[in-house]
């Protein structure tokens, strides 16, 4: 797996070089994110599937009384003279208008987003500049990865989006062996909901993108034996996996889904940790599966006016 490769390099590159020079360690967060879009709520589940030994779990975050991101690659970074790691579901910089020296990014992203990413892109450009040793990454993979996960206004509806961060090093030829590494802007990827007369399914990404293992649609769609012996002996069940399988997930009873996915996790998880969780447009985030330790809750800007850009998508205009 040339991706965790390349990410466990991170860190055990860092920690050599910190023993001579004092460099900053990140530690890694790898694993899988599973959102079903129900009739009723959205659910989510963060599967930790560790990159080295070091690795902490899929953290998830409040970004606003809508969404939630779950946080995902360099998620905790440790500087020598620091007692305690940074944490990049803490403390996000809170940005009250788009800054003029970004300008626009390429792609779909609506100007919320992008507020939303300048502010990881501020929190994340010390860290990743003092990192000076070689890093032998993949163009396409990303630092830092946020899953973005909730509802967008005046009826758009639920949303789901990735937020990634690349790298880039040039060698210092004065400095000898000396690297310096910048973060790359943002890069956004609407995952749902998906085109019209497209099928709803569940949708499922992975940090990094090339972990193995089948997604639990194909898990469904395959009859794998555990979801055989769900679906013969529990009705609720089988109703759910039907709508999935007609591409209608979005028609499921949230709290049947919920039971399913509750009952589905422990199994495709085995013995690694995991979390569940459901977002409702008017109630907000709420555990099922709750983490080792709580989340935090979302540091509300006193002096940012009503009008300022929140993490909430423009509704698409209606055809």
């Amino acid at each position: 797996m040339l991706a965790g490769a390349a990410l466990a390099a991170l860190c055990a590159g860092a920690t050599s070089q910190q023993d001579r020079e004092g460099e900053i360690v990140a530690s890694l967060a790898g694993g899988r994110v599973i959102i079903h879009v129900t009739r009723d709520d959205v659910l989510f589940a963060a599967i930790d599937q560790p990159i080295e030994t070091r690795s902490i779990p899929p953290r998830v975050m409040e970004l606003d009384s809508t969404h939630i991101g779950v946080v995902l690659g360099a998620t905790e970074w440790q500087s020598p003279d620091e007692p305690k790691p940074l944490r990049m579901d803490r403390d996000l910089p809170r940005i009250s208008g788009k800054d003029p020296r970004y300008g626009a990014y390429a792609g779909d992203a609506e100007p919320d987003l992008e507020t939303i990413g300048i502010g990881f892109l501020e929190k994340l450009r010390p860290l990743v500049a003092r990192l000076h040793h070689k890093l032998d990454f993949p163009p396409d993979l990303p630092i830092f990865e946020v899953v973005v996960i909730g509802y967008a206004p005046n009826g758009y509806g639920p949303e789901v989006w990735t937020i990634e961060f690349g790298i880039e090093q040039e060698e210092i030829a004065t400095r000898g062996d000396f690297w310096q590494t910048r973060v790359l802007r943002p890069r956004f990827t609407q995952l749902y909901p998906p085109e019209k007369h497209e099928p709803r399914k569940l949708v499922e990404t992975r940090y990094p993108a090339d972990a193995k293992g089948a997604t639990l649609l194909d898990l469904i769609q395959g009859n794998d034996p555990g979801i055989a012996r769900f679906r013969s002996n529990e009705p609720k069940f089988a109703k759910v996996l039907e709508n999935i399988e007609k591409g209608q997930a979005q028609k499921a009873v949230g709290i049947d889904s919920a039971d399913f996915l509750r009952a589905e996790l422990p199994l495709i998880a085995g013995n690694a940790r995991f979390v569940l969780g459901k977002m409702e447009e008017q109630r907000g985030f709420e555990w099922i599966v709750a983490p080792d330790e709580p989340v935090e809750k979302v540091k509300r800007d006193k002096n940012q006016p009503p009008e300022a850009p929140s993490l909430r998508r423009r509704p698409k205009p209606q055809s």
